[in-house]
């Protein structure tokens, strides 16, 4: 594959999961993540579909008004332990989930739930994106996370950074271990495997074109890291979630 190439299915990929083309995936789990990642305007172009619309809405009462407020307390669960792992304080997040659940329980219609539903989840995504900013008090550091993310396709360096924001590498090195927590390369490689997760279960990217792509030196290394990390191959990886979120 061409160098320009692998720029361009990076991209399609980025717009892919900015405009939510996935099926069945793009309504659960990667709703779930868009919501412990803080990214408002997404979960908010996903409301524009209602509660009510959900695909694959399974029937839990023949009730349909207790359906829905079933299917409600199932999504303020996932919601709260999402944005936990994202780093919301635990009292909080399950303090959010009781306060809709019991908003939900006197629900009159299943339309107030689905209205409920989009409320409490743009709230823990606006709450989330307030967490992921306080995080992050400096400029150089938040301009570095978006380089990273809109860069992934590239090798990334401490150098790069630093002369994309205007700073000392050693500096920089110093102050994005103290805002974020583990080093450039540390970052740089988790986003990189966690888009690789994303790509090789919504998307039939042969192994090497996804590490091509994410620019890993080679197949075998992005191979080795990814079992380092997740504990299974990527071939794994792939089969195993790809059964699981197209049931």
């Amino acid at each position: 594959m061409p160098s320009y190439e692998k720029e361009l299915v990076y991209k399609e990929y980025l717009q892919r999961e900015d405009i939510y083309i996935r099926a069945t995936y793009d309504t659960e789990l990667a709703f779930y993540s868009s919501i412990r990642m803080g990214k408002v305007e997404a979960v908010t172009h996903h409301m524009e579909k209602s509660f009510l619309e959900k695909v694959g809405f399974g029937t839990l009462s023949k009730s349909p008004l207790q359906n829905i407020k079933f299917h409600f307390v199932v999504t303020a669960a996932l919601v709260a332990r999402y944005c936990i792992e994202g780093g919301m304080e635990v009292s909080q997040a399950y303090n959010l989930s009781d306060f809709y659940i019991q908003k939900a329980d006197l629900c009159s219609t299943p339309l107030e739930v689905s209205d409920l539903h989009a409320s409490m989840c743009l709230d823990y995504a606006k709450r989330m994106k307030k967490i992921q900013k306080t995080r992050i008090t400096s400029l150089p550091i938040a301009n570095c996370l978006d380089y990273i993310y809109d860069h992934l396709h590239t090798r990334i360096t401490v150098a790069t950074l630093a002369e994309h924001v205007g700073l000392n590498p050693s500096y920089l090195s110093r102050l994005f271990k103290k805002e974020v927590g583990i080093s450039v390369s540390e970052y740089i490689l988790e986003k990189k495997l966690e888009t690789a997760k994303n790509m090789l279960i919504h998307s039939d990217y042969p192994l090497s074109q996804i590490a091509f792509t994410l620019a890993f030196p080679s197949q075998s290394y992005f191979t080795e890291v990814f079992h380092k990390k997740n504990g299974m191959t990527p071939s794994s990886y792939r089969s195993q979630n790809f059964r699981i979120m197209n049931q």
